[in-house]
């Protein structure tokens, strides 16, 4: 479940809002110890993934980067090349 988070950093095209909420998601999961909350705590966890999200996405469009920005291509063509050097 945690290893979902991808780097979202520099890639061409810049990452969506989707990726950075997904991120988002990933880390309020992994820090609060749950994939789906209780209902009395929805609100914060939902608030948490928003909060967390628009920090990241102004972070993001913030940064600035002298080495080329990587395609997404090239960074599955390296995950999978992870994931097989792993499986062997």
């Amino acid at each position: 479940m945690y290893r979902n988070i991808k780097t979202l950093f520099p890639l061409d095209p810049p990452s969506t809002d989707e990726e950075i909420r997904a991120a988002a998601l990933q880390f309020v999961r992994k820090i609060s110890g749950t994939v789906k909350p209780a209902k009395a705590n929805e609100g914060a966890f939902g608030r948490a993934v928003e909060e967390i999200a628009e920090a990241a996405g102004r972070m993001l469009r913030a940064l600035e980067t002298k080495v080329p920005a990587k395609t997404r291509e090239e960074e599955a063509a390296r995950a999978r090349a992870r994931f097989a050097a792993r499986r062997s």
